[in-house]
């Protein structure tokens, strides 16, 4: 089992994609109530254990944003005021650089347009994976989304994207629980066969048919499914998402929710939903989805 609670929340990118201004966070580092309902990692903690790392000090609450203050995708500070917003789980995005460096990065360029594996980790700026484990406490338990890029094609193994991600992540999976998860079937299957013992999650694109993802990482041998929101169809199972019942005849295709999400259960899949909205969330919880990767976390726990 991955998720110890449903839903679990992640904090997408930390806590939101793009640059996100902190609002209902609490100033102290001491962790919400909700805490308990999103995931066993940080059940008992002390503040000890949630201190931030990168000040060389493990006896300070958690670090991170207030209120007013803007943190930024993919960096430790976002991380780290979604954990005290009240989570136990971040998502990050990781690819390599021209020198072999692993980043967190969520597009294939910089802020500036320059593409990431033309640049050196130096010269991007972007904060690096070794880095970013070291600072997050290690009662933190991390998404993993795993970027492969155009190169991965045609470069040598040892220099593709999960071949440079094995030692770093069996290192760290010794250390905190992992989730990792990919678009690129590929991947996914090198690191299955590399790294037992990890969970490993097929992530599908916008909208894709539920049916289609679930068979598909059932059929590959995974342990999780990650489907964007548009893939979920909560409508009455006979008509169509965005369709009037009453003048629609087109012929039912998507089962209802809770029942796809039980069939993934029987498979062995957990599901978890990217990028749902706060006050969709009751709705994934009713059908029992496992987790839900959310870019407002204070606003999703607010409805849970």
């Amino acid at each position: 089992m991955i998720f110890t609670s449903r839903p679990t929340i992640i904090g997408h990118r930390g806590s939101g994609s793009g640059s996100v201004p902190v609002s209902g966070v609490p100033a102290t580092g001491r962790l919400a109530g909700a805490a308990l309902r999103t995931g066993s990692v940080t059940d008992g903690m002390t503040d000890a254990g949630l201190a931030a790392a990168g000040n060389g000090a493990m006896n300070g609450p958690v670090k991170g944003a207030v209120d007013g203050q803007v943190v930024v995708e993919n960096t430790v500070d976002s991380m780290l005021t979604a954990v005290r917003a009240g989570i136990s789980w971040v998502e990050i995005d990781v690819q390599r650089t021209a020198d072999d460096e692993l980043v967190l990065r969520h597009d294939p360029v910089t802020a500036g347009g320059d593409f990431v594996v033309e640049q050196t980790a130096d010269a991007c700026g972007l904060p690096r994976l070794r880095d970013v484990f070291e600072a997050l406490p290690t009662t933190v338990a991390v998404d993993v989304d795993i970027k492969t890029i155009l190169e991965d094609a045609v470069d040598a193994p040892a220099r593709r994207t999960g071949a440079l991600l094995l030692p770093v992540l069996a290192a760290e999976a010794r250390r905190r629980p992992l989730l990792l998860t990919s678009f690129d079937p590929a991947v996914l299957l090198h690191l299955k066969e590399n790294l037992p013992g990890v969970p490993l999650g097929l992530l599908t694109w916008l909208g894709f048919p539920m049916w289609h993802g679930l068979a598909a990482a059932a059929g590959l041998g995974l342990q999780a499914v990650g489907l964007h929101t548009g893939s979920f169809r909560f409508t009455q199972a006979g008509t169509e998402s965005g369709t009037d019942p009453a003048t629609t005849a087109r012929p039912r295709r998507h089962r209802p929710v809770e029942h796809s999400v039980e069939v993934a259960h029987r498979a062995g899949l957990e599901v978890l939903a990217w990028c749902p909205k706060p006050e969709d969330a009751p709705a994934y919880a009713r059908a029992g989805v496992d987790a839900l990767v959310i870019d407002d976390v204070p606003g999703t726990l607010a409805v849970l």
